[in-house]
This record gives structure tokens, sequence and C-alpha cells, in this order.
């Protein structure tokens, strides 16, 4: 393994939980705005910051509404699941003494309330959320944030993730980009260092 650390996205990286999400946001917009939105109108929503969703969809008082959304999550979280062979891929990286991590555009709350990756998350020693740096991705003040919390250069770290927006902070931090593409991304075409078809892929750089 040339990298001493990889750093993974969590949504539509580790865990699939496109559906629960999706149908969060059409019951949290039909309830606060009483509007019905397709499923392929609300892509945008995946991987970047709640609050940033709620300004493209004209919520205002996002605090309140956060609150709308969470119990409405909390109905549909048990839909979550880890993506196949991720349990398999972050225990061969613990073996070959990879330390692990994680940047998402997440908040604690949203970290802690997934029991999906409660499955996986004793393994990631480092874990940088939306609310721990001024700028959230496709910024890359998180990534920047982690390097700077475990004193490590950039070239020392592979990050992990399925979005432009993932994509993106990598590039501006510095750091090596692998395009998780076991999911749903549509980014193949974007300029990473590795396309993962597979979870298991990882193991073999």
């Amino acid at each position: 393994m040339k990298y001493k650390y990889v750093i993974f996205d969590i949504d539509g990286t580790l865990v699939d939980n496109e559906k629960a999400v999706i149908a969060t946001w059409q019951k949290t917009i039909n309830q606060l705005l009483g509007k019905y939105y397709k499923v392929s109108e609300l892509d945008f929503v995946l991987g970047i910051p709640g609050e940033t969703s709620m300004q493209r969809l004209g919520i205002e008082n996002p605090q309140e509404a956060f609150k709308v959304w969470s119990e409405n999550f909390m109905v549909l979280k048990s839909e979550i699941e880890l993506f196949p062979d991720i349990e398999k891929t972050i225990l061969g990286l613990r073996s070959k003494e990879v330390d692990l991590g994680l940047v998402t555009s997440r908040t604690r709350d949203e970290l802690n309330n997934d029991y999906a990756l409660c499955q996986i998350i004793d393994n990631f020693n480092t874990i940088i959320c939306v609310t721990d740096t001024l700028r959230p991705k496709p910024y890359p003040d998180p990534l920047l944030a982690y390097l700077t919390q475990c004193g490590l250069s950039a070239q020392d770290a592979l990050y992990v993730g399925d979005s432009d927006y993932d994509g993106q902070c990598a590039k501006s931090a510095g750091v090596d980009f692998g395009l998780a593409m076991w999911g749903k991304s549509n980014s193949r075409n974007m300029d990473a260092k590795f396309v993962f078809e597979t979870p298991l892929d990882i193991l073999n750089i």
C-alpha cells in the first residue's frame, strides 16, 4: 500500500443511503413548502451539506427545518446499508497498518444516527465533519484540517469519494483522489488518480 492514510467520504461511498435521504427530503419539503419534488430533481442534495441544500430549495430557518428533516429521517434510517465488501475492505486496510479516517459533509448528529456506519466507525481514528471547518467541500478546508490534525503531508494520504465535490476538495488540498464507482456515481470522467469499480480494488494499490 502506497499510502499511510486512506480517508473516506461516507454517503455514496461507505453507506448506501440515497433512497432514504431522497425520501426524507421529499417528505420534509412537502411539509415545509407544500411542494413535491421528483427523485431526479433532488439528486443535488446528495453529498453536500444540508444547509446548502436548504438554501437551494428556498427553505428558511435551517435550524427548525433540520428538526423536521431529522424526525423524518429517523423513520427511514433503517433502510441504510453498508455497500457490499466495505467492511472487508476496511479490515483489509487495517491489516496493512493503514490509518483510516473520514471527511464528510455530515454533522456530528448525522454521523451518530446511522446504524450502518456504526458497524465500522470504530476503525476510523480521525473524523472531520462539516461543522469542523468554516467552509465545506468542495473547498479544501476539511481535508486540510484532517492533514493538520494528523500532522501528515498531502502525499501520504488518499481520499476516496463518489462525487465531484469530493474530487474538487482533494485536488485543492493536494491529496490524491480515488473515485468510488460502486454506488451511482456519474463522475467517471472527472480527474481522479484512481477509479475503483469495487471497494476491494483499494487494497490493490
